[in-house]
């Protein structure tokens, strides 16, 4: 897992929403991107915890 892209405990940022949060897991796979766990607070204020592709997260 060296080659991914995000580190657990890195703080990273949902492209589309602007949201915020830290990588509490991370998976890759043979046949698609790799796959992070993120736990963030949603623009609603609630604390969310879902997976999210390595296309749809930046560094904060």
């Amino acid at each position: 897992m060296d080659d991914l892209k995000f580190k657990l405990g890195q703080h990273v940022r949902l492209k589309t929403s602007d949201e915020e949060g830290h990588v509490v897991g991370r998976a890759e796979y043979e046949a698609s991107e790799p796959s992070y766990y993120i736990r963030y607070r949603g623009g609603d204020g609630r604390q969310i915890e879902a997976w999210w592709g390595e296309s749809a997260l930046t560094e904060a």
